[in-house]
């Protein structure tokens, strides 16, 4: 395997590793990786039984 391939692949390893909720898209042009986006979703707990703030 070519080295540039090696690390795009390292790369898309990398991502998901650290994803806990999310997405990893990768976009391929004429066969090869040409673009990877990572989308990492936080979520909170809702706290129920407390008091809004008035705005």
């Amino acid at each position: 395997m070519e080295k540039k391939e090696e690390l795009k692949i390292k790369h898309i390893i990398s991502s998901l590793e650290g994803l806990q909720y999310g997405s990893v898209i990768i976009t391929v042009h004429d066969g090869e990786i040409t673009q990877v986006d990572t989308t990492e979703k936080k979520r909170f707990p809702i706290v129920k039984g407390r008091p809004m703030k008035a705005r």
